[in-house]
């Protein structure tokens, strides 16, 4: 018993299959990096958001404190998150004098995730009540 099969029945040749899967595996390969990609700058936004949470608490230690900070450069170190971060403060008074402008900067030791913060606060404390 003889199969006969008509022209339209052929198939798939050896060189469009070896196109196609060439097609595909460059797609995936496209996708893997893109997922990559995403993973990594997911991670590197954590650590930026936990070193925005850090000079924000600095931030409102200095504007909690009833004494102004002291002018120039102060260093300190914190936890937050599970990683150690490293902060800076440079005070200084603003050319009016009756404010400080205190620039918080905040690192993580390992990765050096950045975040930076401009405040400014009386330079002296205020008198309480209505000024006359």
């Amino acid at each position: 018993m003889r199969i006969s099969t008509s022209r339209g029945e052929r198939g798939f040749t050896l060189i469009e299959m070896l196109v196609a899967l060439s097609v595909f595996s460059l797609a995936a390969l496209a996708l893997i990096r893109l997922q990559a990609f995403t993973t990594r700058n997911a991670a590197e936004l954590e650590l930026r958001v936990i070193a925005q949470s850090v000079v924000r608490n600095r931030s409102v230690e200095i504007l909690t404190d009833p004494r102004p900070p002291s002018l120039g450069e102060t260093e300190g170190a914190v936890e937050n998150g599970g990683l150690k971060w490293n902060w800076s403060q440079n005070a200084k008074l603003t050319e009016d004098q009756r404010f400080v402008q205190i620039d918080i900067t905040a690192r993580e030791e390992r990765s050096g995730a950045p975040a930076s913060l401009t405040i400014l606060r009386p330079s002296a404390q205020l008198p309480d009540g209505p000024e006359r």
